[in-house]
């Protein structure tokens, strides 16, 4: 990833940007969830795979080889024509969850 394009990412907010499988991905906070977010070019992204936590968003990052989908509790993945739920959401999680009383 080029200089510029991080400078423009980081002034957006994006963190923890790196070149995965030939995409360049970040992280970046939404209002409920931390988006990894693949493809970013300066004006828009291919996707991104919505974590409930910041930390399990970037330790996916970290360990994706930008094949198939990254591992860890994301909850779905959005872009251009895909609104995907993650069908192992919650398996492999097991921190507890709020309960209403």
């Amino acid at each position: 990833m080029n200089s510029a394009l991080q400078t423009i990412l980081a002034r957006e907010g994006y963190t923890d940007l790196y070149v995965v499988d030939g995409a360049n991905c970040g992280l970046l906070k939404f209002v409920f969830t931390t988006g990894l977010v693949v493809g970013l070019t300066e004006d828009s992204y291919q996707r991104r795979y919505c974590y409930e936590h910041a930390q399990d968003a970037k330790d996916a990052l970290a360990a994706w080889d930008g094949r198939e989908h990254p591992t860890g509790p994301w909850i779905k993945c959005k872009g251009l024509g895909i609104d995907l739920l993650n069908p192992n959401f919650g398996q492999e999680d097991s921190r507890p969850r709020c309960r209403s009383a």
